[in-house]
């Protein structure tokens, strides 16, 4: 059996250690578009050295330790083809500095079974000498893998509030935002190579799911928080659609002024479809 749910849960944590610079933090904006327009001094905050700012969604890629703790853990050995991310988190400690040298300590928390596929949960603590800076929560469904008898896990409730948005933003996406963003770390060929697309059942690549995160993430920071990338205290997601780079992502807010916000992320290009669900970013007032 590709997953031994046994085996992978009593695995001990694994460490590594991680360090990124300025222009990492930079590629990652790039990748999520940021930088338009170019003479603007909100987006120049996120792609020059000058006052450079991080959102806090940069924390799933810095020091390049995407997915590490997943495919090198013991009782897992799954085919990336079969691989969809489910759903992500990050708790935000501190603010993330623009360059930093941390040990991030991860491992399986929860595999949950749902019947045609598991799901994998993991946890990843990052810290330095003064303490955690974030922790992230990944949780991925590994097609096929199901149906081993282990607990179904919790279900997803809709947590969207049932009245208008206070605030609707649409970002038209790039045709290569992904080839740019795949250079911040994840390589998946799903994202790249229209064959290993079809090989997904897909009519051409996608978007990573975390790049939608990241562009959600910073529609709702520069919208709701003018900017202010050190308010952030937690940002979780379920990604619950696909979206292909090129489309225009409608993102939904809902701010209860108390330090929530509820998003909802679609295609603005197929009648709404969902792309990002059960989106609540936590801030400080």
């Amino acid at each position: 059996m590709p997953i031994d749910p046994d085996k992978a849960l009593a695995a001990a944590a694994t460490s590594i250690e991680l360090a990124w610079t300025p222009k990492d933090v930079q590629l990652y904006h790039l990748g999520l578009g940021a930088g338009v327009p170019a003479t603007d001094p909100a987006e120049l905050a996120y792609v020059y050295e000058k006052g450079l700012k991080v959102l806090p969604s940069f924390a799933v890629v810095a020091g390049g330790a995407l997915g590490f703790s997943l495919f090198a853990n013991p009782g897992i050995d799954i085919q990336l083809v079969n691989v969809l991310h489910g759903g992500q988190s990050i708790t935000v400690h501190r603010p993330i500095p623009a360059a930093g040298e941390a040990t991030a300590t991860a491992r399986v928390t929860d595999i949950w079974d749902k019947g045609k596929a598991a799901v994998i949960r993991t946890e990843s603590v990052i810290a330095d000498a003064d303490g955690p800076i974030w922790t992230n929560h990944s949780q991925v469904f590994v097609r096929g893998e199901g149906g081993f008898g282990g607990e179904r896990g919790p279900s997803a409730v809709d947590s969207t509030p049932e009245r208008e948005p206070d605030h609707v933003v649409e970002i038209k996406t790039m045709e290569q935002l992904a080839l740019i963003y795949r250079l911040s770390g994840d390589w998946n060929p799903l994202h790249a190579d229209p064959e290993f697309a079809a090989l997904a059942g897909f009519d051409r690549p996608i978007l990573h799911g975390l790049c939608s995160y990241g562009l959600t993430c910073k529609a709702v920071v520069d919208t709701v928080l003018a900017g202010d990338v050190s308010r952030v205290t937690e940002y979780s997601t379920r990604f619950a659609g696909i979206f292909f780079p090129g489309e225009t992502m409608r993102v939904k807010m809902w701010d209860d002024g108390a330090g929530r916000v509820d998003v909802l992320s679609t295609s603005a290009d197929r009648d709404d479809a969902a792309v990002l669900a059960n989106t609540v970013l936590s801030y400080k007032r």
